[in-house]
């Protein structure tokens, strides 16, 4: 019988198997330790798409947060190299910081998109679906655009800037999400830029407005594309804020909001209004104080916000100065008093935000003719040329400003001259703009006034801050967005086509934007010192 052997593990086998064991787990647990200590962003690709030749540039990103669009980064450059001023645009529905670091916020307003090698721009932009649609505005102005800028003294930065996480990047009623780092004090031109489309325009309608006049209400009096609504101003080296109501009627708040000047004037204030009831819950407590209804033949209005306790008013002068009469000879003649300022200009002061404009008129034949029209004290000139004439008359309108506007309470404005599109003809001699349905293509070039030079020569020399809105060329290439035939009612006689005036909605919304914008800005750097 065979004898049955044994199974048993020598003491050596045994310590060499216990050793193994005891090895691997300790280089397991050293592995895991390591690897939970990797830096996120080495752990998880964050598929960040970017729209110009980058470097890779480490944010510190949550898993599973989404980034639509991430522009403009510049190579070779840490966030621990900050030295310079900051300008931080928080446009963003919700922002989550995750970083145990000082996290950096600043207010919205216009932002460059810096593109010299010295300056470092970090742009993370959401936009809205549009159609791949933009005209282009490449002309060159003499103007310098005024905007806000946050500077934080370089003294207080930390060392280190955290990058908030987006969870949700759409644009709302505050658009696009923009860091800003901006050297040597630049600012952005908004002149330059093109024209988007954008779904998400118009920011109100017909329907939702009760303040469009008649000769505004392109929809009302029977046009039918609504394109001409849809179109965005985006300048090439910064953004506007999309306008906020409820933000402007904060603004606002027990103020007196105050345009002056002609009927293009008189276009971006009735925008204003219907911008401003898109945050207005009871329209009751919303009225002309004078029980005013607007209409052509009325030229001032004051419509008061209840629940804001703040005005919002119009006052007609096409000019600026004194429309009067003076005798010659036998004859009494309509005159322009280019050495007095409008009789109105008493409910002008005390205004906590003024917005001026004159031009329009000046190209009338009398103006232009300057034949026994222009009035100084007791002379009326035989002849005066209309720059003269409206260079003396500007120069009246500063003197008022610097005598009576407290540039402690009231800030001042005053908007370039809009552009009017008339082929064939001018307004009573057959113009029209009815074919147009777009804007002018990126190869159009207009000319810069001389009357914007001459206004901004004058606001130079003021001792009273004052605004320049230069909305001259942006505007230029929106023939599409006149009345034309669609400014009166359908059925009327008239034969005459509006191409200086603007549909509402339209492009006066874009100048109220920028107003927005400038208004917002100072608001926030005030904040800061």
């Amino acid at each position: 019988m065979e004898k049955q052997r044994s199974f048993s593990i020598k003491p050596t086998r045994l310590w060499l198997f216990s050793f193994t064991v005891s090895f691997s787990l300790i280089i397991l647990i050293f592995f895991s330790i390591w690897v939970l200590n990797l830096p996120l962003s080495t752990r998880q690709d964050p598929h960040l798409h970017f729209n110009t030749t980058t470097s890779s540039v480490p944010l510190d990103l949550k898993p599973n947060f989404k980034i639509q669009t991430l522009s403009s980064f510049h190579r070779n450059y840490s966030a621990t190299q900050i030295e310079n001023s900051i300008l931080v645009g928080t446009h963003f529905s919700r922002v989550e910081n995750e970083s145990q670091i000082s996290n950096i916020s600043a207010p919205e307003g216009i932002l460059e998109k810096e593109s010299e090698p010295k300056s470092v721009a970090y742009v993370i932009n959401s936009n809205s679906t549009v159609k791949n649609s933009t005209f282009f505005g490449n002309r060159s102005t003499k103007s310098e655009t005024v905007s806000e800028v946050l500077q934080i003294d370089s003294a207080k930065q930390q060392q280190n800037v955290s990058f908030p996480i987006f969870k949700k990047l759409e644009r709302e009623a505050s658009s696009d999400i923009v860091l800003k780092v901006v050297n040597n004090k630049k600012v952005c031109d908004i002149t330059k830029g093109k024209w988007v489309f954008d779904e998400s325009y118009p920011l109100y309608t017909n329907a939702s407005c009760p303040y469009i006049d008649e000769g505004f209400s392109c929809e009302s009096n029977g046009r039918l594309d609504k394109h001409y609504m849809k179109w965005r101003w985006q300048p090439q080296d910064c953004d506007i804020l999309r306008f906020n109501s409820t933000q402007m009627l904060e603004l606002i708040r027990g103020k007196r909001l105050v345009f002056v000047g002609d009927s293009i004037n008189r276009n971006q204030w009735e925008s204003m209004l219907c911008l401003l009831m898109g945050a207005v819950k009871d329209p009751r407590k919303v009225y002309e104080t004078r029980g005013r209804r607007i209409t052509k033949e009325k030229g001032n209005y004051c419509f008061k916000f209840v629940d804001y306790q703040c005005t919002v008013e119009y006052y007609v002068t096409h000019f600026l100065v004194h429309e009067g009469k003076a005798r010659i000879g036998s004859r009494r003649v309509q005159t322009l008093r280019i050495d007095t300022i409008d009789k109105s200009s008493s409910r002008w002061r005390g205004a906590d935000v003024l917005v001026f404009n004159t031009a329009h008129w000046w190209s009338h034949h009398k103006t232009k003719a300057g034949k026994n029209y222009y009035q100084e004290r007791n002379q009326v000139h035989p002849r005066l040329d209309v720059s003269t004439a409206f260079e003396k008359a500007l120069t009246t309108w500063a003197s008022w400003v610097d005598r009576h506007v407290n540039p402690t309470k009231t800030q001042v404005f005053f908007r370039s001259s809009a552009p009017s599109h008339f082929s064939g003809g001018q307004w009573n001699t057959g113009g029209h703009c009815r074919e147009a349905s777009q804007p002018l293509p990126e190869t159009y070039n207009g000319e810069y006034p001389e009357k914007n030079m001459l206004v901004e020569q004058i606001i130079g020399k003021m001792k009273t801050p004052v605004t320049f809105l230069n909305i001259t060329g942006l505007s230029d290439y929106r023939v599409d967005a006149h009345p034309s035939i669609y400014g009166r009612k359908p059925g009327s006689c008239s034969r005459v086509q509006d191409c200086s005036h603007w549909c509402l909605p339209g492009v006066p919304d874009t100048w109220n934007e920028i107003l927005y914008t400038h208004l917002e800005s100072k608001r926030r750097k005030s904040l800061t010192n």
